[in-house]
C-alpha cells in the first residue's frame, strides 16, 4: 500500500509576518521557512501507517520553488520513503496544486493520500477537496483519527455539532487536523540518512498541468491596530460607549 501525502514550504508558525511596502502581498524575504504545520502532521501518520506494518511506501510530494527541496528532506528525515518535487516560479494557487497531485496520483496509484487540511499562509483550505473531485475520490476533512484496515479508511472528523466517522473505500483523500498526532522530533542521523533517499524533480509541463494563476490580488493590509481600553465610571457610562461608539447595542 502506498501513501502520497504532500507538503508545502511556508512561513515558520513562529515568526511575525509583515504586508510589503506596495501591498501586493506579504514581505517573506529573508524570513525563516518550514514545512506547514498541518502537512508535517501528515507524514507522520503515513510514517506511522509504515511502521505498523499497514503502508509500504511513503512518498511525498512539493510544488514551488527549488527551495521546497529542503522541506521535502524534512519529511524525508521523519521516516518517507521517497519524495518528488514540482518545481515552479509561477505562483501555484489551490486549483493549480490540486490538478499537479492528482497528476501525480494517476502515476503512482496511491491507496491513500494526504494533505494538511490548510496550510497557515493563505489558510484556503481548498486543495483536498479540490484534489479528491478531480481524482473522483472519496475524501474526509479535518481528521481526528484515522483507521486503515480490510481495504478502508475509518476517519474521525471534527465538525461544528462535535465529531462524525466515516467509512471510505481505499483510494482515498484524507485532510490531517492539528488533533490527529504529535510529529516526532528529527534525529541528526535520520537527517544525514535523508539526504542519500531519492528525491526526483519535474517541472508542471512534465505532468501537463497548466498552472498559471486564475485569481489577482489586488490589494493586502495590514489589520488595524487595536484601540486602547479606557475605564468608565458606571454601568450607565458602559450602556453609552457600548451604544454610541461600540454600536453593538
Amino acid at each position: 500500500m502506498r501513501v502520497l501525502v504532500s507538503v508545502k514550504r511556508s512561513v515558520d508558525a513562529n515568526v511575525k509576518v509583515g504586508v510589503k511596502r506596495d501591498k501586493t502581498g506579504v514581505d517573506i524575504a529573508s524570513l525563516k521557512m518550514s514545512m506547514n504545520p498541518f502537512d508535517e502532521i501528515g507524514v507522520e501518520e503515513a510514517v506511522r501507517l509504515k511502521e505498523a506494518g499497514v503502508a509500504t511506501e511513503v512518498v511525498v510530494v512539493s510544488a514551488g520553488v527549488v527551495q521546497c527541496q529542503e522541506t521535502l528532506r524534512g519529511a524525508l528525515a521523519m521516516g518517507a520513503d521517497r519524495a518528488i518535487l514540482v518545481e515552479s516560479k509561477e505562483e501555484l494557487q489551490p486549483l493549480a496544486v490540486a490538478k499537479l497531485l492528482k497528476a501525480l496520483v494517476d502515476r503512482e496509484q496511491p491507496s491513500l493520500v494526504f494533505l494538511g487540511k490548510q496550510a497557515i499562509d493563505d489558510d484556503s483550505n481548498q486543495t483536498g477537496q479540490m484534489l479528491g473531485a478531480l481524482a473522483g475520490l472519496p475524501q474526509a476533512t479535518f481528521a481526528s483519527q484515522v483507521r486503515v484496515a480490510d481495504g478502508k479508511a475509518i476517519v474521525l472528523r471534527e465538525v461544528d455539532g462535535g465529531a462524525e466517522t466515516l467509512s471510505l473505500t481505499l483510494p482515498a483523500v484524507i485532510t490531517t487536523d492539528l488533533r490527529l498526532n504529535e510529529p516526532r522530533y528529527v534525529t541528526l542521523p535520520n537527517i544525514m540518512k535523508a539526504k542519500k533517499k531519492p528525491l526526483e524533480i519535474v517541472t508542471p509541463d512534465d505532468l501537463g498541468v497548466d498552472v498559471v494563476p486564475r485569481l489577482k490580488t489586488l490589494s493586502v493590509s495590514e489589520p488595524p491596530p487595536r484601540a486602547a481600553g479606557v475605564k468608565v465610571a458606571d454601568v450607565q457610562a458602559l450602556v453609552e460607549k457600548l451604544k454610541t461608539e461600540a454600536k453593538v447595542l
